[in-house]
Parts: structure tokens; C-alpha cells; sequence
């Protein structure tokens, strides 16, 4: 199934639990918690996990360090801090409100670490009723790890983003290998998936989509509604990428921006945020 809406993934105490087992493919997985008032134990296995606070704050404890996540108020308010657990590593997880847990399958070990909000890459993209912002946490030229790449992005009401249509499902100079998560809070909007298979889904808060492979876009946030998700993505090479194709029937679309104004709902939160960071397609 492609759409996931909320509440179909659950499994306690995780609100969302996507393994690559039930995903039926390989190496991209996501967890998303609400904090209860007890603490939360779990083992990584064979992924290496990011600790993303989407709302609230947290303290994890893992490979023998404690690590205080100031978290933000919301996935609308602010980037925010996080936490890397590598492959085999025991963790605990304190606090409050909710958090997500983006995850691929590895094999090589990294250390435990932090990464400061303040270090995370922030950037526009797209222009005019394309214009989205990039939070580059885990990108594979903003943080070192074994396959897991992450970013999140903010699409303000009645914007396009994930736009022009793209894929990555065939190894090339120019493409990689990924399976894509896209997590979404706010909405509601609208996700497509097409060219192996085909989805328009109304998503939502806790609503997910899986893109195993195919085009996949626009992620379009309805008129007056804000529209958050987190792309999680894996695949198999040995060098992480986010390398694409365009659907080379709207690849046109990217010249068009060159003459149009950023919307200034994008502009003026990346400028309250972190430093820049070029390229991309989300």
C-alpha cells in the first residue's frame, strides 16, 4: 500500500512503524512516537537511526552519553536539534511530545552524536507557488553516516513542492537507487505518485507515503493550510546521493523560476533559521 494514513501503521508504543519489512523493500524505515510519561527503551538492530524531535523536547541515552534535544514547538515553528544512533546501540528516550525516528539499514558503525540546530543547512527552493523550504539535516553533504539520508520540508498553503516530478530508481551518472518515505504533518494536501504505479492521496498529520519506486510529485499544501514532511530515504550504493531524474515532461518548469519571486513565507523563515546550502529537489 503507498498511502498510509494515520493510524494504520501503529504499533505500540510507536504511532508509526515503518520497517523496510512492511514496506516490502529494502532499506528505508521511520518510527514516530508520542512521548508517554514513561521512559521509551529500544534497540536499533541493523538500522542507524536519527532522534527528530517534530514537537517538544527530549533526552536520549545511548553508547553511554546523554544527549538533551531542545526540540522546537512545532515541525512550523523552528528547525531543530537532533540525535544519530548508530546500528546495535541500546537507547532510551525521555520527555515530551512527539518524535520521529527516520532509519535505513547499514552496516557500518558511526559513533553516537549530536547535531546542533544552528549547523543544520537551510535553503529555498523554487520560485513563485513552487517556493518550499529545505531543512538539509541529514543530507549527505550536511551529516556523515552509512546509507540514511533525511531531510524535511516546510510547503506554505497553496504551494507546489516536490515539483517537477522526479525520480531516482535507476543507477546512473546522473540517478541514484532510493526508497522514499514522505511523513506529513499539517495539511491537508495532496501527494502523487506515478509511472510504475499510481497514487493521488489526501494526506495529512500522521499520514505517510511510500515511494518504492516512479515519479513522485508535486506534494501540493491546499490554500490556507501549511504542509510539512519528512523524506526519509536509503538505498543501495556505496556513496549516499539524492541524485534524480525529472519527468522529462515538466523538467521545463525549472527555467520558469528564474523570473518569478520567491514567495516571502518561504524567504522569511529560512532567514530566521541556519545557514544556506545549494541544489536539491524536494
Amino acid at each position: 500500500m503507498t498511502h498510509i494514513p494515520h493510524g494504520t501503521a501503529a504499533s505500540p508504543p510507536w504511532a508509526v512503524q515503518i520497517t523496510p519489512e512492511s514496506a516490502g523493500w529494502t532499506y528505508a524505515g521511520l518510527r514516530v512516537v508520542d512521548l508517554p510519561d514513561h521512559p521509551v527503551h529500544f534497540s536499533t538492530g541493523r538500522e542507524e537511526m536519527l532522534v527528530l524531535p517534530l514537537s517538544g523536547s527530549c533526552e536520549v541515552t545511548a553508547g553511554g552519553l546523554r544527549l538533551s534535544l531542545s526540540g522546537r514547538t512545532s515541525v512550523f515553528d523552528a528547525v531543530t536539534d537532533f540525535a544519530y544512533l548508530p546500528i546495535d546501540t541500546s537507547a532510551v528516550i525521555t520527555g515530551h511530545g512527539r518524535i520521529a525516528l527516520p532509519s535505513a539499514r547499514a552496516t557500518r558503525h558511526f559513533p553516537v552524536r549530536y547535531g546542533p540546530a544552528e549547523q543544520v543547512p537551510v535553503e529555498v527552493r523554487g520560485a513563485g507557488q513552487a517556493s518550499r523550504r529545505v531543512n538539509n539535516f541529514c543530507a549527505p553533504d550536511a551529516f556523515d553516516c552509512d546509507k540514511l539520508v533525511a531531510v524535511e520540508v516546510f510547503t506554505p498553503g497553496g504551494n507546489w513542492s516536490s515539483y517537477p516530478p522526479h525520480k531516482h530508481d535507476t543507477a546512473s551518472e546522473h540517478e541514484a537507487v532510493l526508497e522514499e518515505i514522505y511523513y506529513f504533518e499539517g495539511g491537508p494536501g495532496y501527494q502523487r505518485v506515478y509511472g510504475t504505479h499510481d497514487t493521488l492521496a489526501e494526506v495529512s498529520g500522521g499520514d505517510v507515503v511510500l515511494v518504492p519506486h516512479g515519479y513522485h510529485g508535486p506534494s501540493m499544501a491546499a490554500p490556507g493550510y501549511d504542509l510539512y514532511y519528512l523524506n526519509v530515504l536509503a538505498g543501495p550504493a556505496e556513496q549516499r546521493s539524492m541524485a534524480f531524474c525529472d519527468d522529462p515532461r515538466h523538467a521545463w518548469i525549472r527555467s520558469s523560476w528564474a523570473d518569478q519571486p520567491v514567495d516571502p513565507r518561504v524567504s522569511r523563515r529560512v532567514a530566521d533559521t541556519g545557514p544556506g546550502f545549494p541544489g536539491g529537489t524536494s
